[in-house]
């Protein structure tokens, strides 16, 4: 796989209606349970959505319970251990890696009835040099930082004047000093720390060190910058006091009441903060580079698999096609915040509607995917995770977690 720039295709902003009947979703009406991890926490609204559509599924198939499991923060450790068991899923979010880590576990989805609407914005991440896919994407992920515009705009900062770190440690000054927190992150719900090295790295390294990446050579020099911009973040106090022991919802509720500006997230959260306040004026916005030229994330987003071997697999894909109806993965897709992954589906983006209208639809920006997914070995985003919480916790330094991230990538490369 190589960098890539993906055009993605402008969506209507009216979602469809959910619809009970699920036309040729009815199963054999055996007393069949499937699991489904969701990675969706408990809390999460979007949980409820994809629970109102389950309810659906199972009133027009008796016999048939789909037992949506909530995610915990050791999602893919848990998963990991159950590959390895062998007690798998029925179902699973695939969270990125449905090609290069699970396929071998999964169904080929490709001669499903809806693989014709597949969203070729996504092959290069789903799909394999046969052109098959493993997971139902529900939506085409599109990312930045999600920001508070009425903060940035009380605060005289146009989002889109921050291309480079310069202007965005500006901004992050002029924030403090009006008395809101720069930029809220969480070391209880710990992936958000992986997630700001992990963003700014899908685009702020060279081609050269991309390419090393991928060779076996660990760009040292290039992760020690992004991460002493972490650390003079940490240094200046820009990072919420909460920190430790701030959750998801916490970092939700910060953004709703604007008393946050900034967070390196997937667009998911913005559903939790408007549960918080649902006049909260949110947005998201392209990363900054160091050669001022920003740029988006993403590729798969919330996407799920079929385990090739479950004993219930028959009744599983016919689950998954019903997610694929149009009026199903419209409410999915609107629920998480995302463009549909099915190009016969559409979203209501709702508040992401601006962002989306301003940043993406120009197609000017490239949507580079996540570094970790691309460029480094597996198992090595809990060292990600575990160096950077410890930079915002001023309890290394940036040239001792890129020592542990150099030994991490070269041990697992072994």
């Amino acid at each position: 796989m190589k960098r890539t720039m993906i055009g993605v295709a402008a969506v209507a902003a009216a979602a469809l209606a959910l619809t009970g009947c699920s036309g040729d979703a009815g199963g054999d009406g055996g007393d069949v349970e499937i699991e489904m991890q969701t990675n969706f926490g408990a809390s999460d609204p979007s949980l409820k959505v994809l629970q109102e559509i389950t309810d659906a599924y199972q009133d027009d198939n008796p016999g048939v319970t789909i037992d949506l499991v909530p995610s915990t923060d050791t999602y893919e450790a848990d998963i990991k251990v159950r590959l390895s068991s062998g007690d798998l899923p029925d179902i699973w979010a695939t969270h990125g890696w449905s090609l290069l880590r699970y396929s071998e576990f999964l169904e080929p989805l490709d001669e499903r009835p809806w693989a014709k609407d597949f969203n070729e914005a996504l092959a290069p991440a789903m799909k394999n040099d046969d052109g098959q896919f493993f997971a139902l994407p529900i939506d085409t992920d599109v990312a930045g930082i999600v920001y508070n515009r009425t903060v940035l705009a009380d605060a005289g900062i146009d989002p889109a004047s921050l291309t480079d770190w310069t202007a965005f440690e500006a901004a992050l000054t002029s924030l403090k000093d009006a008395g809101v927190t720069p930029i809220s992150s969480s070391g209880k719900d710990s992936w958000f720390a992986g997630n700001i090295v992990d963003f700014i790295g899908s685009g702020d390294f060279s081609e050269e060190s991309f390419e090393g990446f991928l060779d076996g050579t660990f760009d040292e020099a290039g992760y020690t910058r992004i991460l002493e911009h972490v650390s003079d973040w940490q240094q200046a106090g820009h990072f919420n006091p909460d920190y430790s022991s701030a959750t998801t919802d916490d970092l939700g509720r910060a953004l709703a009441e604007g008393t946050t500006a900034f967070v390196f997230v997937q667009n998911y959260l913005v559903a939790t903060a408007l549960g918080f306040n649902p006049d909260a004026d949110l947005g998201y916005m392209p990363i900054p580079s160091e050669d001022g030229e920003p740029f988006l994330v993403g590729g798969e987003g919330r996407a799920y698999g079929v385990a090739k071997d479950s004993p219930n697999k028959e009744q599983a894909l016919d689950y998954l096609d019903f997610l694929a109806q149009p009026e199903n993965l419209s409410q999915l897709a609107g629920a998480v915040g995302g463009i549909p992954g099915l190009t016969n589906a559409e979203s209501d983006l709702g508040i992401l509607q601006a962002s989306y209208d301003e940043f993406v639809a120009p197609g000017d920006l490239p949507l580079q995917p996540y570094f970790d997914r691309v460029y480094l070995p597996n198992g090595i985003w809990d060292t990600m995770v575990a160096t950077t919480d410890g930079v915002i916790t001023g309890q290394m330094s940036p040239a001792d977690a890129v020592s542990q991230m150099t030994s991490s990538y070269d041990s697992l490369r072994g």
